[in-house]
């Protein structure tokens, strides 16, 4: 078995099998005329369940064919300009590159004696990001799994830097439609069930910073402590920004701690055309950034900033056998020190690779090419009477909704947008998301391949118009 480890004696196989295995990858790539095949779990199972993994095909060319009938023919696929759904991007080539030498080579990013290159790149990204936000000179930050885990962190520090001793006191305000994440965070935190105060967003979906300054004061006056304000740069149903400026300024005016959440909007920070719109972001205490959703990274490839790096100090924990405190005064960078995690991969280097060989500017040009795709899909929704759309995008997301002319029952209505998103994806024609918007129940176009062109969005208005019309044809055939 010792034929399988990868080192000096084993190079030669692993350039054969990594070549093998890149070669069906490719040639999958390369066939693949839709997003999904459509295959349903109960199809997909049993494939799955006959397999004993406790009999080696000891074979890799075996393993492949196997990969190929319970994986890669049924994987989806983001590349494809009708994948419209979540915030998942296609890919670069360089950083694929990076993700085949940080997987062979292995680094754990803990300590300098486990990566010694890879800490010094990973901390130049990180002032590299720093910069790009304009934190100022005290900045750091640390590379993370992605957008939850990097909240976390950020409201862990923010919770540390409170000035109180009573966990129960502390409040954490973000707009009603802020990610998930922020209530997780507070219930891992330890803070109660009415730790996250809900702002109120406005028509845009932009937190109300008249409905956020009401509720810092009625917070100051019920004698609670308000621990962060969490603005969002790019909500995951909306793509709103929060305004920056204006929040900036409330939090300076009541010591709170300010933490943007730019999992999304962190694309403009490399935008040619849209930089502006994320204002303010300088201004924030901490920063969360998804390269893996508007760099073109592969998952996982995040960071967390501060304004001040000695805030990082929170997340550190001194062990013996690892970065003992001596360390510290020998001047020697242990990222560990950093993080929330102990073990973590060499992520740093997938962006590392893409700036090295694309620049930012190209990273910026094809974020620029989704926001403006996004404005032009925004105009085909505004102009088409079968359809209601919520917001006008400020990045790369388009909220909207099926209409039938003859159907006023908004819950039959509900039904037909369900029914044509499912019957879409069983199609495997193009995949869609949805959300709720009041109640009620819509579709989502997250917009994030470059390669997408507006026909292909009115194709797929097209088709989601077909499979509602059917539904509701259906529907008056058993009615009647």
């Amino acid at each position: 078995m010792r034929s399988h480890l990868l080192n000096d004696a084993t190079a030669e196989q692993y350039r054969r099998s990594v070549t093998e295995g890149v070669e069906r990858v490719a040639a999958k790539l390369a066939a693949t005329d839709r997003p999904f095949t459509g295959v349903t779990v109960d199809a997909l199972s049993p494939r799955i369940d006959e397999i004993d993994l406790d009999k080696p095909l000891h074979d890799t060319a075996a393993v492949l064919d196997e990969l190929e009938d319970v994986y890669l023919r049924d994987a989806v696929y983001f590349h494809h300009p009708r994948y419209l759904a979540h915030l998942n991007c296609p890919v670069v080539i360089p950083a694929v590159l990076g993700e085949a030498v940080l997987s062979a080579v292995n680094s754990s990013l803990d300590t300098w004696d486990q990566s010694a290159g890879g800490t010094l790149i990973e901390r130049k990204l990180i002032d590299w990001t720093c910069a790009r936000i304009g934190l100022g000179p005290a900045a750091d930050g640390v590379f993370t799994s992605g957008g939850t885990q990097s909240n976390l962190q950020a409201l862990l520090l923010a919770r540390e830097e409170a000035k109180t001793d009573s966990l129960a006191k502390l409040r954490i305000f973000a707009s009603e439609v802020s990610h998930f994440s922020v209530k997780k965070s507070a219930k891992l935190l330890g803070l109660g069930p009415d730790a996250v105060v809900s702002v109120p967003v406005d028509h845009d979906k932009r937190m109300q910073t008249v409905a956020l300054a009401r509720e810092l004061e009625r917070c100051a006056k019920d004698g609670l402590v308000p621990m962060a304000v969490v603005a969002t740069g790019g909500t995951t149903d909306f793509g709103s920004i929060d305004p920056l400026p204006e929040i900036a300024g409330l939090c300076e005016q009541y010591g709170v701690w300010m933490h943007v959440d730019a999992a999304y909007g962190c694309g403009l920070l490399a935008s040619l055309k849209y930089r502006d719109r994320i204002a303010g972001i300088e201004r924030a205490d901490s920063v969360t950034v998804d390269y893996h959703k508007s760099f073109f990274q592969p998952v996982s490839s995040s960071a967390v900033l501060v304004r001040d790096a000695a805030t990082l100090r929170h997340a550190t924990y001194h062990a013996e056998y690892l970065n003992p405190r001596r360390m510290v005064q020998e001047r020697i960078p242990n990222q560990v020190d950093k993080s929330l995690q102990t073990t973590r991969r060499f992520d740093a280097l997938k962006l590392w690779m893409t700036l090295r060989v694309m620049g930012a500017d190209g990273i910026g040009e094809l974020f620029d090419e989704v926001c403006d795709l996004a404005a032009e899909g925004w105009k085909l929704l505004a102009a088409d009477p079968r359809y209601d759309v919520v917001v006008q995008p400020s990045l790369s997301t388009l909220v909207f909704r099926y209409i039938p002319a003859a159907v006023t029952d908004p819950a039959e209505i509900d039904r037909a947008n369900l029914y044509a998103r499912k019957a879409l994806f069983a199609s495997g024609d193009a995949v869609v998301a949805g959300t709720k918007v009041a109640g009620r129940h819509y579709l989502k176009f997250t917009l994030l391949n470059p390669e997408t062109t507006t026909a292909d969005i009115a194709t797929v208005l097209d088709l989601i118009a077909g499979h509602a019309e059917q539904y509701l044809g259906e529907s008056l055939d058993r009615a009647s």
